[in-house]
């Protein structure tokens, strides 16, 4: 089915999904109705008027030392020094085009098997996995926090697992059948010494919590065909 955005067709190839796809173009619209670009206008000029919508529509607080010392208590596991985990991966990428469904049901299945034959996670690494370290069995080597992408990383040192993670990981990339060979503990860094890094973290957090509320009140507002966000028709979304 074609996406629209208010009666407005939106060409998916250049996006990952078309839920990116339709938001581009919610922001693409609110820039007309703002009169910051001129109909027609090329992608060039569009680009533009969004990142003027976001910077000026979208309110990002800025984190005080109250705000930042919870933040830092609700997450201590960020902030430790020498953290690392040794582990292997199986990446089921998601390419466009790719047949979602299936690849995470051959994913699964997979996941099923090394749960009852773990020996064979070097071999079904080297022969299925779409990243280069299957070449090696799936090894990734030592790992610490920031090495790779959030989601990743939330499922390595989200908690004390060790062997094979009982659920598939989902990230950007696709689907990880993820293993945890060894962990190395860390130390505790005091607030004090973070507290730069702490409120960066926090002011990234927020960001990306008020533009998904902003491109929410957007979505409530619009008529969309062939794609589901999560819209709310009212400003004040908690």
């Amino acid at each position: 089915m074609t996406v629209r955005v208010n009666g407005v067709a939106v060409s998916e190839q250049d996006w990952p999904s078309p839920q990116m796809a339709a938001v581009h173009e919610l922001l693409r619209q609110r820039a007309l109705a703002l009169g910051w670009l001129a109909d027609g206008a090329g992608p060039e000029h569009a680009e533009q008027a969004i990142e003027r919508v976001l910077a000026e529509e979208v309110r990002i607080p800025e984190p005080d030392e109250a705000a930042c010392r919870r933040y830092y208590l609700q997450h201590l596991q960020r902030y430790r020094s020498g953290e690392l985990v040794f582990a292997r991966h199986i990446l089921f990428q998601i390419t466009p085009g790719a047949p979602v469904a299936s690849l995470r049901a051959i994913a699964e299945a997979m996941l099923a098997e090394l749960r009852t034959q773990p020996g064979l996670f070097a071999e079904r690494a080297r022969s299925h996995s779409n990243c280069p370290s299957g070449k090696t069995g799936g090894e990734l080597g030592q790992l610490q926090r920031g090495d790779t992408v959030p989601e990743f990383e939330q499922a390595l040192f989200g908690d004390g697992t060790l062997g094979l993670l009982p659920a598939l990981v989902k990230t950007r990339f696709g689907f990880h059948i993820v293993a945890v060979d060894r962990r190395v503990a860390g130390e505790q860094w005091p607030f004090e010494q973070v507290h730069a890094r702490v409120a960066e973290d926090l002011r990234r957090d927020a960001e990306a919590h008020a533009l998904s509320q902003y491109v929410r009140v957007l979505a409530g507002q619009a008529e969309l065909e062939g794609v589901a966000l999560d819209a709310t028709a009212s400003p004040l979304v908690q």
